[in-house]
């Protein structure tokens, strides 16, 4: 059953940062997007590479492995349709990042 878990302080993620946090086996990048918060599956589907450690511009993320390109509020690629990674949904309360785990 799916559920709100703390990934994250709001202080840890400022505007245009990212943080990978791993939970129950499972990888998850956060980003700060213009101040709202998007979390999105953190490996890569190309070759497994670490989204959250590539560059961030405007709300699309390349995987610093291979340049693949992701948009974190949606999980969509240039790339083409067939090509998604999974987004998942955030709410801040106070200073805490929940993100809904399934």
């Amino acid at each position: 059953m799916p559920k709100f878990v703390k990934m994250a302080v709001r202080e840890e993620l400022p505007v245009g940062a990212s943080k990978e946090v791993e939970f129950e086996g499972r990888v998850y990048a956060l980003f700060n997007v213009e101040g709202r918060i998007a979390a999105i599956d953190g490996i890569c589907p190309h070759q497994g590479g670490p989204l959250a450690d590539g560059p961030l511009e405007g709300c699309m993320v390349a995987c610093p492995w291979h340049g693949w390109e992701f948009d974190v509020q949606t999980g969509k690629t240039p790339l083409g349709p067939k090509i998604k990674i999974d987004v998942f949904e955030v709410k801040v309360e106070g200073e805490d990042v929940l993100v809904l785990v399934p």
